[in-house]
């Protein structure tokens, strides 16, 4: 029914009770009102004049009388003011309040503005080249800022930028998905697979599988990346690539790809073996399983296998990514949550720069293809607070805390976690420095895209889990 057909005029939101002078108002709040106001006068007034008139001229005195009919009449006025006041106290109790305010919104947090920082660094140092034999490649070279300006596109950096633009959405055009792409399939080596730069002409399965896993996500053709993920496992076997096979930070890269690019990939359940199998016991932290940057101990004493909270968190990572496609029985999940309490052990009073958040570098050595008495080394550096970030927000994790009761040591462990990798981030750019020492100068110019990749999803993940809707 309209406003006209009321005959009313404009309709009125319900409002507090009107004040004096209103005509709104209960017919019990406006006799209690007059009764607190005037009643009280009137009542006294009345029993005096009563009192006054009907007492008997035997009392002696003509004051007398005006003394008894007057007290009378102030006892009465008092006591019809404070039953005004108890029923002024009723009414208020019972009628309903006013409807809360809702809450106002929220401020905008810094993380879109992140966010948006990273995409025009991206789009700003995105190198194009016109190869004479591979052709037109678009991507990003190993560092951001480098101070010859962009160079030449490699595997590695391509991929994780090709991450990157699929996390942000790709606002705009500067950067085209469809160029990443291509270019990635045209940087595979001659005969199958992917290298980092430094690795030379031959295929190295941790970069194969950082890459695949990119293409496949972007939506790459499945038979193309079946080709590829079928030759990445014939190269990974202990006799053809037995020092990548003994490191933990190989073994689970390749079982990250592999989930994202093959999930039904017969390697699959023999990587999650081999990283079950390296785990080792830690007795400084009630004795819960671990990992260390090898999977099986060196043979001589001089170099014992040690913990690392950058290898446990990269292995509860890998675990429970193959948990959600192979599922897991007893052994599997013994090892995952072990990994987990290991982590929320960490005895440290402060989380957001304990020892188990410094960053690390290792190398990895293998022989040279073409000369035997040569190594190819190659140089990983770990972001170590992004990868607590990533364990400490997998399923599995809250699931161990919750269980156990230790819910308040993971929430101070994830937040600092967070926190360490807020601090290494400048206008959405990560920048490395090890050990969470200065930076030097040529530090300063370390700003590799897989660190800024891991920068941005580790503090998407944790926004996504510490959002709350308003009144939730």
């Amino acid at each position: 029914m309209s406003q006209q057909q009321l005959g009313r005029g404009p309709l009125r939101a319900a409002g507090p009770a009107p004040g004096p002078g209103d005509d709104g108002g209960s017919p019990p709040t406006r006799f209690v009102g007059w009764l607190g106001g005037f009643g009280c006068a009137a009542a006294g007034y009345a029993v005096f004049q009563f009192l006054f008139g009907v007492l008997p001229d035997s009392i002696g005195a003509q004051s007398a009388r005006y003394l008894i009919a007057g007290v009378s009449g102030l006892a009465t006025a008092g006591m019809t003011w404070l039953a005004a006041a108890l029923l002024r106290a009723r009414s208020t109790a019972s009628a309903p309040g006013p409807a809360p305010t809702p809450p106002a919104p929220a401020a905008p947090g810094p993380l879109p503005e992140v966010f948006a920082a990273a995409y025009r660094a991206l789009a700003d140092q995105v190198s194009v080249v016109d190869d004479p034999v591979r052709g037109r490649l678009v991507g990003w070279s190993h560092s951001l800022q480098e101070p010859d300006g962009p160079g030449r596109p490699t595997s590695l950096a391509t991929a994780y930028g090709l991450h990157i633009m699929l996390d942000l959405g790709v606002p705009d055009g500067r950067v085209n998905t469809g160029e990443l792409i291509e270019t990635l399939w045209r940087l595979r080596l001659p005969d199958g697979g992917w290298s980092a730069r430094s690795q030379g002409a031959v295929a190295r399965p941790e970069i194969t599988a950082v890459v695949l896993g990119a293409l496949a996500r972007a939506g790459a053709p499945g038979d193309r990346i079946a080709a590829e993920v079928a030759h990445c496992e014939a190269g990974f076997t202990r006799e053809l690539d037995g020092t990548g096979r003994a490191l933990t930070h190989v073994v689970t890269t390749v079982t990250r790809g592999l989930v994202r690019a093959a999930p039904g990939a017969p390697m699959l359940p023999v990587l999650r073996a081999a990283l079950i199998d390296g785990a080792l016991g830690d007795p400084e932290r009630r004795h819960h399983r671990c990992w260390g940057p090898r999977l099986s101990p060196l043979p001589w004493v001089a170099s014992p296998a040690r913990p690392s909270a950058l290898h446990t968190a990269q292995a509860v990572v890998a675990l429970d990514r193959t948990a959600r496609v192979l599922g897991e029985g007893s052994v599997e999940r013994a090892a995952r949550e072990d990994g987990v309490r290991w982590l929320l052990a960490c005895p440290a009073a402060a989380h957001d720069d304990c020892v188990d958040l410094a960053n690390l570098r290792e190398e990895v050595r293998r022989p040279h293809p073409g000369d035997s008495s040569h190594h190819e080394v190659l140089n990983v550096r770990h972001f170590t607070a992004a990868w607590l970030v990533r364990a400490l927000l997998t399923p599995g994790a809250r699931e161990v805390a919750r269980q156990d009761g230790t819910e308040e040591a993971w929430r101070e462990r994830l937040n600092g976690a967070a926190a360490a990798v807020w601090a290494a981030q400048t206008d959405g750019v990560w920048s490395w420095s090890r050990d969470g020492a200065a930076l030097t100068a040529t530090d300063e110019l370390r700003q590799p895209v897989w660190m800024t990749y891991q920068g941005l999803s580790a503090l998407r993940a944790h926004a996504v889990w510490t959002y709350q809707p308003d009144g939730q």
